[in-house]
């Protein structure tokens, strides 16, 4: 199990050192920012100095190197726009991403997890096909039209919610629901799929014919098994969740860090958008150790075959 754990850490440095490589080239050529930030009566000379002071005259390799240098001792650069510590503005913005994301991971749990599993242990009836036909619907409906809908009904017609803002607890009602919309179809389907191919099995059977209460055998017989894909699945979709949606953010003006990266991107604020990506790409790459341990404690087979 050990070697398991020094492997999967190794691959998972391995996969941050060329993710950074990927984003640190990809931002760059994007465009300069230099062209942005200089006033039109700018000179030459003075843009020259502008590009000498921000170290963006240097080799990429160069430049690459004192990134990676000073992001690991916690300081991620300047922002180009608002010359404030790039690390200070993402966490700043990451607070009103981590509340949307919460609520939206509530209401996966809430929601998709319970009706997945007596979707599967009610196979054939009424609420079997209404859970598919929800998970049908909501996998095959695009976030960003479910907002523009949500906003267009309950804020616009309705006048029952703010369709914009972060102002007062009901801000976060809509676009928590378009959020959690999509993950809580995909984690029914596949909390239902996991469920049925455990139910016909034979200790779940022997279970029944012991006598055991049915709730017994559903959630620590029957679900406790059918977990490891769910397992899996929820973990990179509640990561995904807590860091928000470029899209829901813009959508209802959420001022979290996907606002945040569309800002950036349009003045070409480099400390910026390498801060929040290199953020959430070591946060998914974090969960998904976490995942693969947690699924190989589970599943010895796993960690044996790796």
């Amino acid at each position: 199990m050990q070697r398991y754990i020094v492997g999967r850490i190794v691959q998972s440095i391995v996969s941050m050192v060329v993710v950074s490589i990927v984003v640190f080239a990809l931002v760059r050529l994007s465009g300069d920012p230099i062209q942005i930030m200089a006033p039109p009566e700018a000179s030459q000379a003075d843009i020259a100095a502008m590009r000498a002071y921000l170290g963006l005259d240097r080799p990429w390799a160069v430049q690459y190197g004192r990134f990676i240098t000073r992001a690991l001792q916690g300081d991620f650069g300047q922002s180009v726009r608002f010359r404030r510590p790039a690390l200070d503005m993402v966490l700043e913005r990451y607070g009103a991403t981590l509340e949307l994301g919460g609520l939206a991971v509530v209401i996966v749990i809430a929601v998709a997890l319970p009706v997945g599993v007596y979707a599967a242990v009610r196979r054939g009836r009424k609420l079997d096909y209404a859970a598919r036909a929800f998970a049908a619907l909501g996998q095959a409906v695009p976030p960003f039209w479910l907002g523009l809908l949500l906003v267009l009904v309950f804020g616009v017609i309705l006048h029952w919610l703010p369709t914009s803002g972060r102002g007062t607890p009901l801000h976060i009602i809509l676009p928590g629901i378009t959020l959690g919309w999509f993950a809580v179809a995909g984690l029914m389907r596949l909390t239902r799929s996991a469920m049925l191919d455990v139910l016909g099995t034979e200790y779940v059977k022997l279970a029944r014919i012991k006598g055991l209460p049915e709730r017994q055998v559903i959630w620590k017989h029957a679900f406790k098994n059918a977990a490891l894909p769910v397992i899996t699945f929820a973990g990179l979709v509640f990561v995904a969740l807590l860091n928000g949606s470029i899209i829901i953010e813009t959508v209802f003006s959420w001022p979290g860090v996907g606002l945040l990266v569309i800002e950036a991107v349009d003045s070409r604020d480099y400390p910026i958008v390498q801060t929040v990506v290199l953020f959430l790409s070591a946060m998914y790459i974090g969960v998904n150790l976490m995942v693969d341990v947690l699924y190989a404690y589970l599943n010895p087979k796993i960690r044996y075959s790796a």
